[in-house]
C-alpha cells in the first residue's frame, strides 16, 4: 500500500487530497494543529486515514511528527499547508510580524518537514517530496502585482524546492511544485475557477506521473510547467 502524509490535512486542498488518496488506497498520514476537532477528518471514515498532531510553525512540532513516525515509509510527503497575508497591504502597511508569520509558514516550514522526514522518504518506493506553490510564485508572470508577502514566500519556496532537487538526486528524492490554481477555498473566501476536487483530481495526476526528468520543476495541476 502507497503511503502519503499530508500537511494542512483538516480543510481545503489537504482535506481533499486525504479524501482522494484514501479512495484511492494509500495509507494517509493526515495532519492539523488539532486532530480532536477536525470533524471533516474524521467525518471521512476512512480506514486507512490516520490524524496526526502537526503545527507547521513550531520546529518542536515538526520534530515530534518525525520522531512518532519514525521508521514508517512514506511515498510522498505533500507540504500543502499555507496561509496568505491580506489582500490589500501594501509597501506602507507591511509589518514585520506579516512578513515573519507567513514565511514561517510558506518558506520555512515546508522545507523543515521534508528534511525532518527524510529517512521516511527514502524508506519508500516513489520517494517524491512536493510542496504546493502557486502562479504568483512566478516572477515573469507577475503582471498584476499585489500580495507582496505571499509572493515572496512562494518564490523563496520555489528556490528552496529547486535547491533540494540538485542536493538530494543522488539519493533518488523527486522534489517537486505543484500550483492548484486559482480554488474555491477558505484561503480564497471560496471564490476560484476551480473547486478542491477537480484541482486535486489533476494534481494527483501530475504527482502520479512524476519522474527524476520532472524534478525541481513547477507544474500546474493541468499538467503544464509553469514560467520561473
Amino acid at each position: 500500500m502507497p503511503s502519503i502524509l499530508i500537511s494542512g490535512a483538516s480543510r481545503g486542498l489537504g482535506l481533499e487530497f486525504t479524501r482522494q488518496y484514501a479512495a484511492a488506497g494509500w495509507r494517509v498520514y493526515a495532519t492539523c494543529r488539532n486532530p480532536e476537532g477536525a470533524d471533516r477528518l474524521h467525518a471521512l471514515g476512512a480506514e486507512t486515514v490516520s490524524l496526526h498532531r502537526l503545527d507547521v510553525a513550531s520546529e518542536e512540532s515538526i520534530h515530534a511528527i518525525a520522531r512518532e513516525l519514525e521508521g514508517v515509509p512514506l511515498d510522498i510527503v505533500l507540504a500543502n499547508a499555507g496561509i496568505a497575508e491580506p489582500r490589500r497591504v501594501t509597501p506602507e502597511t507591511i509589518t514585520r510580524s506579516d512578513w515573519l508569520d507567513v514565511i514561517t509558514i510558506n518558506t520555512f516550514a515546508p522545507l523543515a518537514l521534508v528534511g525532518a522526514l527524510k529517512p521516511n522518504l527514502l524508506a519508500g518506493e516513489q520517494k517524491k517530496a512536493v510542496a504546493v506553490s502557486s502562479l504568483m510564485a512566478s516572477i515573469s508572470s507577475n503582471s498584476w502585482g499585489t500580495q507582496y508577502v505571499y509572493r515572496a514566500s512562494k518564490s523563496a519556496l520555489n528556490a528552496l524546492w529547486r535547491n533540494l532537487s540538485v542536493e538530494w538526486k543522488d539519493d533518488g528524492i523527486i522534489c517537486a511544485l505543484i500550483r492548484p490554481g486559482f480554488v474555491k477555498t477558505e484561503m480564497t473566501n471560496f471564490q476560484g475557477d476551480l473547486t478542491p476536487e477537480e484541482t486535486v483530481t489533476g494534481m494527483r495526476s501530475v504527482l502520479n506521473g512524476l519522474t527524476m526528468e520532472g524534478s525541481g520543476c513547477y507544474h500546474s495541476y493541468d499538467g503544464k510547467q509553469l514560467p520561473w
